[in-house]
């Protein structure tokens, strides 16, 4: 019922510059937390970045402090994600996360996450 879509990836040079967007669609209540995970080939997922509901808590990965910046338009359902200064350390597959409260209910939300959408960042 619940689904995030992510948009914005793709290959650039060393030193590029990509926007992610990713859209919650479906039927819920609210959305918590929203956030960014990446996965290289042969390395665990990790967080890139996450944001509060509104915006009052913010967290970045040592490594991207500086470069990357989230943003949310709450109004859209959209978390986004500016990517500057590209290396290719920041080469993976992206994945949008958010806590989702499906029901008024009850408070308690499940996890969901988009399907993921490749950043190559190569000379």
């Amino acid at each position: 019922q619940v689904q995030l879509v992510e948009s914005g990836g793709g290959l650039v040079q060393p030193g590029g510059s990509l926007r992610l967007s990713c859209a919650a669609s479906g039927t819920f209540f609210s959305i918590a937390t929203m956030g960014w995970y990446r996965q290289a080939p042969g390395k665990q997922r990790e967080l890139v970045a996450s944001m509060s509901s509104r915006g009052t808590t913010t967290n970045y990965s040592d490594s991207v402090k500086g470069r990357f910046t989230i943003s949310r338009d709450n109004a859209k359902n959209t978390v986004y994600l500016q990517m500057n200064s590209l290396k290719p350390d920041d080469t993976a597959v992206y994945y949008c996360y958010g806590h989702i409260v499906t029901s008024a209910w009850t408070s308690r939300g499940n996890d969901y996450w988009g399907q993921g959408t490749q950043v190559t960042v190569s000379s």
